[in-house]
């Protein structure tokens, strides 16, 4: 057998490996750093046992809010760091609860922080060995792995480019072989001939014949969901006398759900206008040094029930000029605009929305009125979206752009309003961090040749 035959064959097995010394390298580092003032965190002691369980345990919750160590279905950047920012927060945690326990009568009488020095030579060497293992898991997994030779199917060709740049995007796992349309003649051997089949904008019924026919040829299988496959996640079984349904209930926020909402939502929002504030009164400095206007945007929006309020945004876009979604090289953003949309920090302001009650923390994301008219024209089940309070972040928010089409953007909103709970709002706010890192893709404007209707886009006059 050769070598690469039998790392594919335990493939799983390494790749654990990998994980495994990562974690055990980064634990080891911040034990054995910190031992050398504090050694009794590594002999058996009350302190050791309680400063390694608080690593553990906040280890454990910070991957399930940021993303496990995943390679081969994230890029490996992606996954050093959702890792760094877990281990950098797991260690600040667990770095005041060891400074808290030394507050006693026999070392530190008041409270004091341990050397912070220890604690930044952590970070670096932890984060060098996350980029190391994370570098050298994709290394591998691409090695023993080639491309996925990928068929699109579609009924769209138009709307199939996107989803072939989306793939050729992540050029070590996926090589778009071809195009086709479900009605070609020949889609069977050419479906035979490919690893993945990706089907894009199919009729539920030609969907449905294709993917058996996937399912008998052991073909892998990328499907663009639809309302139905959506509540079918939250489907349980259900046997009535001898027949077997899939039972799905209609979902809707109940009152003590609301109520926690309001509450976190309330304080949250509390806690980052202050926290924020430096920032809010220098972007609102820089806006009014530029030309002069007004430092605020105000539009109205709809939220739950259609209800309509009025967003409050940093303005980034001159004053008085036509108004339609943002494109490549727009010259009615300013300079100052520029640098608030990257950021985000244009929508710092929406943190006064949430505590008016006119929006929630995670949501849908909040349409302008013109564009929730003309979207229920080509989709009316896009004001199912309007269930749930608009949110100032949710899943179109963090894995959509600004050019997101209507019905992609619509399918993400209802994957949360059909998946809600209280841990998945925590989950995405926690995740909303990494959207500041992705800066450039998650802002990404309308090519002028693009619609510019059908996706959200920064829409400001």
């Amino acid at each position: 057998m050769k070598f690469k035959d039998f790392c594919r064959q335990f493939q799983h097995s390494i790749v654990f490996l990998f994980k495994a010394l990562m974690y055990a390298a980064s634990l080891a580092t911040f034990f054995l750093m910190f031992a050398i003032d504090n050694p009794e965190i590594i002999v058996l002691s009350r302190t050791a046992a309680v400063t390694l369980s608080t690593f553990v345990i906040m280890l454990l919750v910070l991957t399930f809010m940021y993303g496990k160590y995943d390679i081969g279905h994230r890029r490996w950047g992606t996954v050093a760091l959702s890792v760094s920012i877990t281990m950098i927060i797991t260690d600040m945690i667990t770095y005041l609860e060891l400074s808290i326990m030394k507050t006693n009568e026999a070392n530190n009488t008041t409270f004091r922080l341990e050397n912070i020095g220890i604690l930044f030579l952590v970070f670096i060497i932890q984060i060098a060995v996350i980029i190391l293992a994370a570098y050298a898991g994709e290394a591998f997994y691409f090695w023993i792995n080639p491309k996925e030779k990928c068929l699109i199917v579609t009924g769209d060709t138009s709307q199939a480019m996107r989803v072939a740049g989306a793939l050729t995007s992540f050029e070590k796992k996926y090589s778009v072989s071809d195009i086709v349309s479900y009605e070609d003649p020949d889609l069977e051997s050419r479906m035979v001939a490919a690893d993945t089949i990706v089907l894009y904008e199919l009729p539920v019924e030609v969907r449905t014949g294709i993917i058996d026919f996937c399912y008998q040829n052991l073909k892998n299988i990328y499907f663009n969901p639809h309302i139905a496959d959506i509540l079918e996640q939250n489907s349980h079984s259900v046997i009535v006398d001898d027949i077997s349904f899939f039972s799905t209930r209609y979902h809707m926020i109940t009152f003590e759900e609301r109520l926690v909402k309001r509450f976190m939502d309330t304080l949250i929002s509390l806690i980052a206008l202050i926290i924020t504030s430096p920032i809010l009164l220098a972007a609102a400095i820089c806006i009014k040094k530029q030309d002069g206007g007004s430092v605020f945007f105000r539009q109205r929006r709809a939220t739950v029930h259609g209800r309509v309020f009025e967003i409050i945004k940093f303005r980034t876009m001159k004053e008085n000029v036509e108004n339609f979604s943002s494109t490549e090289g727009d010259d009615r953003i300013t300079k100052v605009g520029r640098v608030l949309r990257k950021y985000r920090i244009d929508e710092l302001p929406q943190f006064v929305n949430i505590l008016r009650g006119d929006m929630s923390l995670v949501g849908p994301r909040p349409e302008m009125l013109e564009n929730v008219a003309d979207y229920e024209k080509e989709l009316p089940e896009f004001r199912y979206r309007l269930r749930m309070k608009a949110g100032l972040t949710g899943y179109a928010q963090i894995y959509g752009k600004y050019n997101t089409t209507s019905r992609d953007k619509l399918m993400l909103d209802l994957m949360y309003i059909e998946n809600y709970s209280l841990i998945r709002d925590l989950q995405l706010l926690f995740q909303t961090v990494l959207v500041l890192f992705k800066a450039e893709d998650s802002t990404e404007a309308f090519k002028a040749s693009e619609d510019r209707g059908s996706g959200d886009g920064k829409q400001e006059a």
